[in-house]
């Protein structure tokens, strides 16, 4: 399945991938099953204004 994001998410997601020894790929999975995990435990999303655009300061 095709996922269209940022540069700077992307690079983001790759260097924390990078450091929990994972794919990029496995850590989107991971971060992807947490969140279902977390909105299952108490039925909201971690945050509060998930559809809004996040501000990434990566240098």
């Amino acid at each position: 399945m095709p996922l269209r994001v940022s540069e700077k998410l992307f690079n983001a997601i790759s260097a924390w991938a990078e450091d929990d020894f994972r794919s990029v790929n496995g850590q989107i999975e991971y971060l992807l099953t947490e969140c279902v995990k977390q909105r299952k435990k108490n039925g909201k999303y971690v945050g509060e204004k998930i559809d809004e655009p996040i501000e990434l300061d990566i240098k």
